[in-house]
């Protein structure tokens, strides 16, 4: 680590520097506390348990909450009012649902029936105003007066989205009607006239009794009141509820698990109104006129499955759609593409353009017959009066006025195609293509858990080329979250040497029970020293305190114990499952040094130390909760002695651990502690002592107050913990080493080379956190860091102000801002963030290449992310791993989850999903840089191609008496947009690659081609409409001064100008594909003959206009003279154009094009690109 030390450090800390713990957060959150300064102890229920008393067969064991009841705590400190609680007669669902109508237990995930999907699919589909605009035109077109089109085609491009629309919303509501069904129809064992039968769940009512066994998943929410544990335990995993796949605990009360029959049970249960809250539960029970407390730890969530228990039986209290896991049925929020929504200025734009070019003809519609008032009576083409009947009447003429109103009307209606509603369409489908082409990539694909890149949302796909800034987790995110124990501190010890196997042996500790060998599923090394006290100076002082440290590894946890088979019978894997990655390295950890736990029931736990078993009652457990962070058990141990152990992070350990006992263990502990943090190990902190009997009766008393308490009782149990969690005597420490993903040091480089600020956000301490920057080479030797840790607001300004001097001095000396790296804590944020101080952030954060936030709680990262977005334009990508990266994914314009070790939540919450960090080089640089390319040049040519034929029909209505007759056949113009050139507009934007893989992943400064907007600005969209009016111009000019003196007539003219315009926008097209490909071929190429078919087909029916026109029309020179002259004259000035910048100013884009032409010569193989250098 000597690079770090040579690295400048500017600390900036107001107050003298202390090690600041976060503010606790007062609000729920379903997230995980990871990192050194609050670690990752989860469990998710109050533990009010019944097990072994010390020196009897049986009795209470007692246990505080951690996350479950403190997210319910401002529930519990009030009594359930009637208005907000409801009452569950136990086996009484009649008596249950007499005075209350309870949801049924059937759900519905569909959104549509049978009677709404018509009106639902309509009025969701028409919250796009595109949509709106197209249908008014076609009512317009229905009125006679204003009649253009043929009623029938008038509507068609519109029923067509529409109805394309409707069957895919019908495919995918058809899909969850049928998983509805499917769950609606399973069956479940329900207590009916006291036998238990089976039972659909869609008929299963609040108030009754049913019975699951292991395995079985939980048919609605119930209240436990019987396991087939003696002491009412129940191991549920709640993988289909918030992700995560390690199993939890849940208990049955004393009172109900006591009753000899189950079938007889009678009660009333009082418990809240039904809510989202999946972690927290408030109710009493009432028992043979005995109140009961019920909490979270006493509830199974609908959607839980049973494990590692025979049965379980409960009573219904949510069912349906009114079960806490439907209650949050609800999807992440939705986002729009950043592309979609600068398209949407630039349709404006249109929309005004389509307003002067209907104003134009209007106008000049009522000068030209204000000039020919005086002939309308008897005009031709413009006859006023009828003198068909006796009496000589006008029609077809509503005066001069209306007239005007009319024409502007009928204009809107023929020019309608301005607003290009293909577009939409097209943008979807080539999404659904993009995305096909991502999830199959295999350079995404992780074969160690064979997971593919998944695509959760398909409207934000270009915006993986614009990111500029990327908000990353550390743990699970640039780490494995795969922890391996490495270093120990025991009594001021440092235990961090040679590691080897267990006595040398190949397959490390194992023991042995009932003739089976057992060794733990995961191979740890372990420390030679530590073996070789552990066998020899067991009985010395040394010897035991080794035996404490790693009893307290061993039981200070919530970890189960699972046997897997192998293939030898005789031999057998211990499997520890637990709610934590920390936890379980430390129970491995602690089995390779011969102390493995084999047994955990809820009452007592069997531990082999050294070849011995030895059992141990747990009398009582204080889970850990995010205020205290630490955690505490009670063992009783085979010496008839209590021991209290608690482990937990080092800024609340040493809060409690009475230093005047062992100050010089302290001190060193502490500057173990430091130096592990410094080569990024995670560090815990144990420590303990000895309960008196009065001691352990005082604390009994104390939990069973509380624990009984109707109101406040998470309160209660959490003032209980830290009464008993006081003057600790030091255990020890451990490191425990997070690895770094594969590629994560190349991946966060070519990031950087990209042009995109890489910020971590975590939870760790902040030597934890520098540690894993520079191995991550986020930070380097040369950087100058500047470290904010503050705990005022006024602090925290003067810090700021002299960072701000720093980063300007920095700048004006001519010092790259690159080597500026910021770091700062949780709790200076607290006095930053939704304060006036936030401007100043931004701007010292602006300044800087690389910020790291350390002890950051998960509210404050979506905070970190607003600052970014509320104060600038540049693009955020969020990514992480755990329920606590779900807001700040949420949040970001682009969130993306790592599937990874704890759970799935923040998957669930993502747009994108992958199983490693490294895979955000080629999902941003490559598929994001093609993504919005391809994106960006179909929404410039898609508004290109409709304004062409737009003007060319804006032009004819200058030399026809401005009366909107067109030329053009109606179904020609319906089938433009839908056959003529959709095609190769989709294909294109799928499969068109303007740089291969290998030059975008070589040269990461071509990324930001999008972050500069290279591909889609204003200055591209004026010249996309100038270059239109030109072809529009020569479209239509040249062919009226060839036919000027001729008698054609309107049809054939319309059917020159139709194939003309096809021609020039598939040629345009042709001129910008980069990457030619079959497909590319076919559906350039075959569109045109597909255009030339159609035409012909509509020419060849006798009840449509201009029957027969098309062949009286190629049949003479001056057609094939026109259609090449048209081609050649419209496309030479975009061609000259593209020659001369391309030879004289290119892009990073061109160049690096160009050269992948040569790559077979051998200079081009050798020689390096010159990009021009991002602006940082």
């Amino acid at each position: 680590m000597s690079s770090h030390h040579s690295s400048s450090t500017t600390e900036i800390n107001s107050d003298e520097f202390k090690t600041v713990e976060l503010q606790p957060q007062k609000q729920n959150s379903s997230s995980s506390h990871r990192g050194i300064s609050s670690n990752t102890w989860r469990a998710n229920s109050v533990k009010e348990i019944n097990v072994i008393e010390l020196g009897s067969k049986s009795g209470k064991r007692y246990g505080s909450s951690r996350k479950g009841a403190s997210s319910s705590m401002s529930m519990s400190r009030r009594e359930i009012s009637d208005e907000d609680s409801r009452l569950v007669y136990i086996n009484d669902p009649v008596k249950s649902n007499e005075s209350f109508e309870f949801a049924g237990n059937s759900i519905r995930t569909s959104k549509y029936s049978v009677l709404t999907f018509l009106p639902r699919n309509l009025f969701e589909q028409f919250h796009r105003v595109a949509y709106v605009y197209f249908l008014i035109i076609a009512i317009l077109n229905q009125l006679p007066q204003l009649a253009v089109f043929g009623r029938f085609a008038s509507i068609l491009p519109l029923s067509m989205v529409l109805l394309v629309t409707a069957i895919k919303d019908g495919y995918e509501d058809w899909r969850r009607h049928r998983s509805d069904r499917i769950e609606n129809n399973r069956m479940s064992s329900v207590l009916v006239n006291n036998t238990f039968e089976q039972k659909k769940w869609k008929d299963i009512k609040v108030g009754e009794i049913i019975k699951f066994s292991a395995n079985e998943t939980i048919p609605c929410d119930i209240v436990l009141l019987s396991t087939s544990d003696p002491t009412g335990v129940a191991y549920i995993q709640t993988i289909n509820l918030d992700g995560e796949s390690n199993l939890k605990t849940r208990y049955a009360k004393q009172e109900t698990l006591r009753m000899n029959e189950i079938e007889n049970i009678s009660g009333v249960i009082k418990c809240e109104k039904p809510n989202r809250n999946i972690y927290g539960f408030l109710g009493n029970m009432e028992i043979d006129q005995k109140q009961l407390s019920l909490g979270p730890s006493n509830i199974v969530l609908r959607g839980c499955v049973l494990k590692n228990t025979s049965w379980a039986v409960g009573v219904v209290v949510y069912t349906g759609m009114e079960t806490k896991v439907m209650l949050n049925n609800s999807g992440a929020q939705s986002k729009r593409s950043h592309l979609e929504a600068r398209m949407n200025k630039e349709i404006i734009c249109l929309s005004f353009f389509l307003v002067l070019l209907c104003s134009i003809v209007s106008i000049l519609a009522g000068v030209w017959l204000k000039r020919h008032r005086d002939e309308l009576d008897i005009m031709p083409f413009y006859r006023r009066k009828d003198y068909s009947g006796e009496d000589v009447d006008n029609y077809n003429y509503y005066g001069w006025g209306w007239e005007i109103f009319f024409t502007f009307l009928m204009s809107v209606i023929v020019f309608q195609i301005m607003i290009p509603i293909a577009l939409y369409i097209s943008m979807e489908l080539v999404r659904l293509g993009q995305a096909f082409f991502m999830i199959r990539d295999e350079n995404m694909y992780d074969e160690s858990t064979d997971s593919r890149f998944q695509c959760r949302a398909l409207n934000v796909n270009e915006d993986l080329g614009q990111i500029k800034y990327v908000f990353s987790d550390k743990t699970g995110t640039l780490t494995e979250n795969k922890m391996e124990f490495q270093y120990a501190s025991i009594f001021g010890v440092d235990y961090s040497g040679e590691r080897t196997e267990f006595y040398g042996e190949q397959g490390g500790y194992y023991a042995q029970v009932d003739g089976v060998i057992l060794r733990p599923k995961m191979k740890v090394h372990v420390d030679g020293e530590l073996v070789r006290l552990l066998k020899s100076e067991s009985d010395t002082n040394i010897g035991k305190q080794i035996y404490d440290f790693f009893l307290a590894l061993a039981s200070c946890n919530t970890i189960v114990p699972i046997l897997v088979d192998t293939s030898d019978p005789v031999e057998k894997l211990i499997d520890y499952q637990g709610e934590s990655p920390d936890e379980q390295a430390l129970v491995y950890a602690a089995a390779a040094h011969g102390f493995m736990l084999i047994e955990r029931t809820s009452g007592h736990i069997v531990i082999d130390i050294l070849g011995d078993r030895q059992r141990f009652n747990v009398l009582g457990m204080h889970e850990f909760d995010s205020e205290r962070k630490r955690m505490s058990v009670i063992l009783g141990c085979p010496d008839s002695t209590v021991k209290v152990f608690v482990k937990g992070a080092d800024t609340t350990m040493f809060n409690v651990i009475d230093r005047s006992k062992n100050t010089d263990e302290v001190t060193a502990t502490e500057r173990h502690l430091h130096a592990y943090s410094s080569v990024g190990l995670r560090t815990l902190v144990m420590g303990m002592k000895n309960l008196s009997s009065h001691e352990f009766e005082q604390w009994r008393s104390s939990y069973e107050a509380a624990t009984n308490a109707l109101m406040g009782r998470a309160r209660l149990l959490r003032k209980v913990a830290i009464n008993l969690e006081t003057n600790l005597s030091i255990v020890g420490a451990s490191g425990i080493e997070d690895k770094l993903q594969q590629g994560v040091p190349e991946a966060i480089e070519s990031l950087r080379m990209a042009n995109m600020k890489v910020w971590v956000l975590t939870g760790d301490k902040q030597e934890t956190a520098i540690s894993i920057g520079y191995s991550s080479k986020l930070l380097t030797s040369t950087m100058t860091q500047i470290v904010i840790n503050n705990n005022s607001t006024e602090s925290c300004r003067r810090s700021l102000e002299e960072a701000l001097i720093i980063s300007r001095k920095a700048i004006t000396s001519g010092a790259n801002a690159s080597l500026l790296a910021l770091i700062i804590d949780g709790t200076s944020l607290v006095y930053i963030l939704d304060s006036e101080l936030e401007e100043q952030l931004f701007e010292l954060a602006s300044k800087c290449a690389v910020v790291l936030c350390c002890r950051v709680a998960p509210l404050q990262k979506a905070g970190i992310v607003m600052l970014i977005k509320k104060r600038t334009d540049e693009l955020t990508l969020a990514i992480g791993d755990g329920a606590n990266d779900v807001s700040m994914i949420q949040k970001a314009d682009v969130g993306i989850g790592i599937s990874g070790q704890e759970g799935r939540q923040a998957v669930m919450a993502s747009d994108f999903a992958m199983a490693q960090f490294r895979f955000l080089v080629p999902l941003l640089l490559v598929h994001g840089h093609w993504n919005y390319q391809r994106m960006a040049y179909l929404i410039l040519y898609n508004f290109y191609r409709n304004a062409l034929f737009v003007v060319v029909l804006f032009w004819y209505a200058l030399y026809t008496a401005f009366t909107l007759a067109s030329a053009v056949n109606e179904w020609n113009s319906v089938l433009y947009s839908v056959i003529y050139t959709s095609i190769p507009t989709i294909v294109v934007g799928i499969l068109d690659k303007d740089l291969s893989r290998t030059s975008l992943l070589k040269y990461p400064q071509l990324y930001t081609s999008g972050q500069k907007q290279e591909s889609y600005n204003s200055k591209l969209f004026w010249l996309t409409i100038a270059d239109t009016l030109w072809q529009s111009v020569v479209a239509f000019f040249i062919p009226l001064l060839a036919y000027r003196k001729s008698d054609i007539d309107g049809p054939s003219i319309g059917d020159l100008w139709t194939l003309a315009v096809v021609f020039l926008v598939n040629l345009h097209l042709a001129m910008d594909v980069v990457t030619w490909i079959w497909i590319i071929h076919a559906s350039i190429w075959g569109s045109i003959v597909a255009t030339i078919i159609c035409v012909i087909i509509i020419d060849v029916i006798p009840i449509l206009p201009g029957y027969w026109a098309i062949f009286h029309l190629a049949s003479d020179g001056k057609f094939w003279f026109c259609l090449i002259g048209i081609i050649i004259a419209s496309l030479i000035p975009r061609f000259v154009v593209k020659t001369l910048v391309q030879h004289y100013r290119p892009s990073d884009i061109q160049i690096a094009g160009e050269a992948e032409k040569v790559t077979n010569s051998t200079e081009s193989r050798n020689a390096e690109i010159e990009m021009n250098q991002p602006q940082r």
